[in-house]
């Protein structure tokens, strides 16, 4: 008996059942097997990186895996192009995901060991590392959506310039809020002073309290708290 089913015989069908289960079977050992490595030997090393190695790895979703054995095991079928065409953007669009996890999980894992790094010695540059840290993921997430819509076959030139001419009225309108931010983070990376420094801002004399993304706090020798925009004390004389 010849058995067929959208255009493809019985023994297609195994063989793309057979591939897609060695797939997923191949992907969840590899991962199994380096989380196993990886767990043994972070211990014992002094570098971050194989402890953040296992955050992504743990961060690997079944989805994801499940969907490159089913594409893997189509590649033998002979498929209508429709259903072709949207196995082939679902792939992408949950491999473009994935990937997003991925550097996700990396640049908050990365950033949140900084912070803890560097909290002992400057305590001003936890919230500064912070918000660095959430602008790094938002650009991410922002290029992998425009990836995931260009999959989808939406022009996203046309898009990209409407977002610029967006992000244009946006940056007029947050010119203050944005001024202090890059002065927030110009601070913490040149570092012209740091939490408890005794520092002279034209006739102000203090000691630097906090240092956030909009403000820096000084406690002068009276006792009263004074607080300066962190793009006016980059300004002045300090």
């Amino acid at each position: 008996m010849h058995f067929l089913l959208t255009n493809n015989d019985l023994q297609s069908w195994l063989l793309a059942v057979a591939i897609l289960v060695a797939v997923i079977v191949l992907l969840y050992g590899a991962k199994a097997l380096l989380l196993r490595r990886l767990t043994h030997i972070a211990p014992h090393t002094d570098t971050y990186l194989d402890d953040l190695a296992i955050k992504i790895l743990a961060s690997t979703q079944p989805l994801f895996i499940f969907l490159m054995g089913v594409y893997c095991g189509a590649q033998v079928l002979s498929l209508p192009p429709r259903t072709d065409t949207i196995l082939h953007h679902l792939s992408v669009t949950v491999f473009l995901l994935q990937a997003a996890r991925w550097g996700d999980v990396g640049i908050k894992g990365w950033f949140h060991h900084y912070r803890l790094r560097r909290s002992a010695e400057d305590a001003a540059s936890t919230t500064s590392t912070a918000a660095l840290g959430f602008v790094a993921r938002t650009v991410l997430w922002v290029v992998i959506l425009l990836m995931i819509l260009d999959n989808f076959g939406v022009n996203i030139t046309t898009l990209v310039a409407s977002l610029g001419i967006g992000g244009i009225a946006v940056a007029l309108a947050m010119q203050n809020i944005l001024g202090d931010l890059f002065s927030s983070l110009s601070i913490v990376l040149d570092k012209p002073f740091v939490v408890g420094d005794f520092i002279i801002v034209d006739d102000v004399l203090g000691t630097v309290e906090y240092v956030g993304l909009k403000t820096t706090r000084l406690r002068s020798l009276g006792g009263e708290q004074i607080v300066f925009s962190n793009s006016d004390l980059l300004k002045s004389r300090i």
